[in-house]
């Protein structure tokens, strides 16, 4: 997993229309927070996710744009946003390995894949960084809530 004050990578995705989203083209545009959801299928992630929209306004005030990955493909992905009427953007990515970017693998025997929490700051720095094997953990609201609050410190301050 990404450590916090590392430089975020270069992410490319798929957004469920087929539009390319560069995690790059938010810089200067404000911070991202990405939930990776272990599946579609996971009740837990879906309702995390829709804990992030009912948060939507609070993010939304601290410059925060939420985009939720997952790990099958666009079909999939848009299906899943329509049947849970999410308004944030639904990304997939390379070989439906999107999860691998940030170092959330698949454990136990690798079969299960993981879930987890990711800011970068509109500087591109990993801000905070939070990965799960079980999914009740994967969305960690405290630390991530810890972290846009101190967006406006400078990272080593």
């Amino acid at each position: 997993m990404l450590t916090t004050g590392s430089p975020a990578p270069e992410m490319v995705l798929a957004d469920t229309t087929g539009r390319t989203v560069r995690l790059g083209d938010f810089r200067g545009r404000g911070a991202v927070l990405m939930y990776f959801l272990r599946s579609t299928t996971c009740p837990i992630c879906t309702r995390h996710a829709r804990e992030l929209a009912a948060r939507a306004e609070e993010y939304a005030a601290a410059d925060v744009h939420v985009l939720l990955v997952v790990p099958e493909d666009r079909a999939t992905a848009a299906a899943w946003r329509a049947r849970h009427r999410i308004a944030y953007p639904v990304l997939t990515g390379p070989h439906g390995r999107p999860h691998g970017t940030v170092g959330l693998g698949r454990r136990v025997f690798g079969t299960m894949q993981q879930s987890g929490t990711l800011l970068v700051d509109t500087h591109g720095v990993v801000r905070h960084a939070h990965g799960a094997t079980l999914p009740t953990a994967g969305y960690d609201r405290t630390g991530v809530t810890a972290a846009i609050a101190a967006l406006r410190t400078p990272v080593g301050s």
